[in-house]
C-alpha cells in the first residue's frame, strides 16, 4: 500500500486526533508554494511610527529591490496597537477581543505603505484576497499585508495576561511557512539579537547567531522577536531560518535580500 492510499485509510478509519495518523501525515513531503518568495516584516514601532524619515528610505530600498526579487511585504501594528491593547485591557476585555482591535492598526499600516508603493504597481491584500496572491505576486513582484494573523476572537489564550500571543511576527512567520517561502526576515530598528535591550542597557551584547533552543535557554529578558516565533520555528518545514535586521539602517534590507548576514540569524536547529 502506497503511503497516500494509507494516509487516506487512516484518514477514513482514525479520529483526528490519531497519533499514527499524524505520523502518516508528517511523512508526507510539503509542498513550497511560493519557494521563491522571500518574506518581509517591516515594525510598526520599529520604524513605520518614526514616520518619513525611517519609512521612505525603507520603501526605496524595497522598490529597488522588487526588479530582483519577489516579497510578500508585512506590517506590524507600533505604538497605536500597543495603546489601543492598554485600553481593551484595562476596560476587561478578553485576548480576544484585543487580537481582533489590535489587527485593525497593522491593517492601517499595511494601508499606508501601500499607499506608497503603490505608484511601483505594489498591491495590499487582506486574508481573503490570498488565494489570488500568485497572480498578484507575477503581475507586481511585492504584495504587501497586515502581519496581524486573523485569529480575532479565535486567539490563543495566553498563559498570562491577555496580550495576544500571536501578533504580527507570528503572523508573518506563519505566511513565509505555509507558502514554503525562501526566507523571512524581521526589518526592527535594532542590529539583531542583543542579551538585554541596547537601548537602556549600555552592557548588552551583540548576538549575530543562535539556535532557538539557544534562545530559549538563555531567557533573555527583551527578545526582539514575539517569542511564540521559536516555538514556531521548532516545528517547520520550510523556513527554518530567520534573520533580524536594522531598517534604520535600510541598505541591511537588500544585502539581507541577497543572502548576506548582516544582523542576527536565528536557526530551528
Amino acid at each position: 500500500m502506497t503511503g497516500a492510499a494509507s494516509l487516506a485509510e487512516l484518514l477514513m478509519s482514525r479520529s483526528l486526533s490519531d497519533p499514527e495518523l499524524h505520523r502518516a501525515t508528517e511523512a508526507v513531503e510539503d509542498h513550497a508554494i511560493l519557494p521563491d518568495v522571500s518574506v518581509l516584516k517591516i515594525g510598526g514601532q520599529s520604524l513605520i511610527d518614526r514616520g518619513r524619515a525611517a519609512v521612505f528610505p525603507v520603501v526605496d530600498q524595497l522598490v529597488a529591490a522588487k526588479r530582483t526579487h519577489k516579497m510578500l511585504i508585512g506590517t506590524g501594528g507600533g505604538t497605536r496597537a500597543r495603546h489601543v491593547y492598554a485600553l481593551a485591557a484595562e476596560l476587561g476585555m478578553p485576548t480576544g477581543v484585543l487580537s481582533e482591535v489590535g489587527a485593525a492598526v497593522a491593517g492601517q499600516n499595511a494601508h499606508m505603505l501601500g499607499y506608497l508603493m503603490a505608484k511601483h504597481g505594489v498591491p495590499t491584500v487582506g486574508p481573503s484576497a490570498f488565494g489570488v496572491l500568485a497572480l498578484q505576486m507575477a503581475e507586481s513582484g511585492a504584495v504587501i499585508f497586515s502581519g496581524m494573523p486573523p485569529y480575532d476572537l479565535w486567539q490563543r489564550v495566553p498563559g498570562e495576561g491577555v496580550i495576544p500571543p500571536y501578533r504580527t511576527d507570528a503572523g508573518c512567520y506563519l505566511v513565509a511557512e505555509t507558502y514554503g517561502c525562501k526566507q523571512m526576515i524581521f526589518v526592527k530598528d535594532e542590529d539583531g539579537l542583543y542579551s538585554a535591550n541596547p537601548k537602556n542597557d549600555g552592557s548588552a551584547t551583540f548576538i549575530p547567531r543562535a539556535t532557538v533552543d539557544e534562545l530559549i535557554e538563555m531567557d533573555l529578558p527583551d527578545l526582539v522577536i514575539e517569542r511564540p516565533v521559536l516555538e514556531l520555528m521548532r516545528h517547520a518545514r520550510h523556513v527554518r531560518e530567520v534573520q533580524i535586521v536594522n531598517g534604520l539602517r535600510p541598505e541591511l534590507v537588500r544585502r539581507a535580500l541577497d543572502g548576506e548576514h548582516v544582523g542576527s540569524i536565528i536557526t530551528a536547529a
